[in-house]
């Protein structure tokens, strides 16, 4: 697939106080994109459309140019001590995401041009916790991977990382469009993941993202780049066959990724769920999709700030876990398993 041009720019005019917002401003003016202005993200409103589902497509396809104007950092457990906010939003359709909710009315796409502001505030945080590391996620209110040719902010913030001590930095993504990102200067610090699922799961659920097989070429570039490399199978979906499913992606995977020194390689499973505002969305936006997000199958679970989700009862969830995590010991037993949730 070719890589995200959004069809529609707003720009913040405080973002043209930082030199990056310049940059994308002349950027996508030699584009010839449709660029409007907006005193602030929240006032986007005129998203083109004649009903509520062409509007949120549309709205896929906008992105807004700003500046991050909160710089407390959310905490990303289990994956990281902290969220470093580079963008908000995702260009892909993936059914069960949690942005569905998160987004809410706004599921255009934002990124932030005060870098430099980020940045330091990245650096208090290591100072707070030294000599501990401080691991900093940058993919959990978006793909950046899959904005980033367009930004370069995370091949910024790559290079940014890794003149660190006491820093790393962590993203995941669908996207194969890396080759801008082979030459950063990273020095080990950034693992770069991809999300990978069965057939049945991206086929069905995982529309406007890159193929398995094209993740799986960028995984190899990116390995060959010295970058350590890790793997996020989720969500984790008992669709009809899902153990032989799974396992041909573990067959997939051990096979194109021979010949790739996978030293410190590591895989993060997260299980499907959702929440009852998520469904709703879900249903809306997706109407034919073959989520299932049954209540009455699934276990409920108390998540942070009250919001429940449910979960996989817990035998099926154990089933669920040992299978995978003998997959993966059966074909990469160096491996890591970080965590199952």
């Amino acid at each position: 697939m070719k890589p995200f041009i959004p069809q529609l720019v707003y720009i913040e005019p405080q973002a043209l106080e930082y030199p990056l917002g310049r940059e994308l401003k002349e950027k996508f003016k030699k584009m010839n994109l449709e660029i409007r202005e907006t005193t602030s993200h929240n006032q986007v409103r005129n998203i083109p459309g004649d009903n509520e589902l062409q509007k949120y497509r549309n709205a896929k396809s906008t992105l807004v140019v700003g500046i991050r104007r909160t710089l407390k950092f959310d905490t990303s457990k289990p994956s990281a001590e902290y969220a470093i906010p580079l963008a908000t939003g995702c260009m892909g359709h993936c059914h069960y995401c949690y942005l569905q909710t998160t987004l809410g009315s706004k599921p255009y796409i934002r990124t932030y041009v005060n870098l430099e502001e980020i940045f330091e505030q990245a650096t208090r945080y290591m100072e707070e916790r030294k000599p501990e590391l401080t691991r900093f996620e940058a993919a959990c209110t978006s793909d950046i991977v899959g904005l980033d040719h367009l930004t370069h902010s995370l091949k910024k913030t790559i290079e940014f990382i890794g003149q660190t001590e006491y820093g790393q930095l962590r993203f995941v993504t669908k996207y194969h469009h890396v080759d801008h990102l082979l030459d950063a200067k990273h020095n080990g610090k950034t693992r770069f993941r991809f999300s990978v699922n069965s057939r049945y799961v991206i086929k069905n659920f995982e529309p406007g993202t890159s193929s398995f097989d094209d993740r799986l070429e960028a995984a190899r570039k990116v390995a060959n780049a010295g970058y350590p490399l890790g793997f996020i199978v989720a969500p984790i979906y008992m669709h009809d066959d899902w153990s032989e499913g799974y396992h041909e992606l573990f067959q997939r995977l051990s096979k194109s990724l021979e010949g790739i020194n996978l030293e410190g390689l590591t895989f993060e499973l997260i299980q499907h769920r959702f929440t009852k505002p998520a469904k709703k969305v879900i249903e809306k936006r997706y109407p034919k999709t073959k989520l299932e997000m049954d209540e009455e199958k699934r276990k409920y679970k108390w998540g942070r700030y009250g919001i429940g989700k449910y979960v996989y009862p817990t035998d099926e969830a154990k089933d669920l876990e040992n299978t995978i995590r003998s997959y993966i010991h059966s074909y990469f037993p160096e491996a890591e398993v970080q965590y199952f949730t």
